[in-house]
């Protein structure tokens, strides 16, 4: 499936889009050792790179908290997918409609999860991420990004 088979993705019917390559092989196997060293400070308030995601999980309804990578812009809050859309947590979210996310020192209400691909997303990425982290994204073959709006504070 090629980037022009897949434009605009949006929340009501995203296609199904994992982890590339690059991702599978380098951070895959690092993850389940990364990600609660991870998120022992993810969310902080001088950790700029890091969030906190909240969510329910969908069949166990147990309450999960996932590193990942997000930045608020405005009352939007963008979230690289890294993992795709397959990943448990996205779609844990994504069936839920809503999450908390903990971005600098702050916890967040957020809802309406909606999957964009890279041209749609483009304008927020560009507005929110540097120049190196664009070029990780590419590098890393991130596809996907999940927009979400804050409805509070949680």
């Amino acid at each position: 499936m090629n980037e022009a088979t897949q434009s605009h993705v949006g929340a009501t019917s995203p296609l199904p889009f994992g982890p590339s390559l690059t991702v599978r092989v380098v951070l895959g196997p690092l993850t389940k050792l990364l990600n609660p060293v991870v998120a022992k400070v993810a969310g902080r308030r001088h950790v700029t790179m890091t969030a906190l995601i909240y969510h329910v999980g969908r069949r166990s309804g147990a309450t999960y908290a996932t590193p990942a990578g997000a930045r608020l812009y405005g009352d939007t809050v963008v979230v690289p997918l890294t993992f795709g859309n397959r990943a448990d947590w996205a779609r844990n979210v994504r069936a839920a409609g809503q999450c908390s996310i903990q971005l600098h020192g702050q916890r967040y209400h957020a809802v309406r999860p909606e999957f964009l691909d890279t041209v749609a997303a483009r304008p927020l990425v560009r507005a929110v991420f540097g120049p190196i982290e664009r070029f990780a994204f590419r590098m890393l073959g991130i596809k996907q990004f999940m927009t979400l709006r804050v409805a509070g504070c949680a």
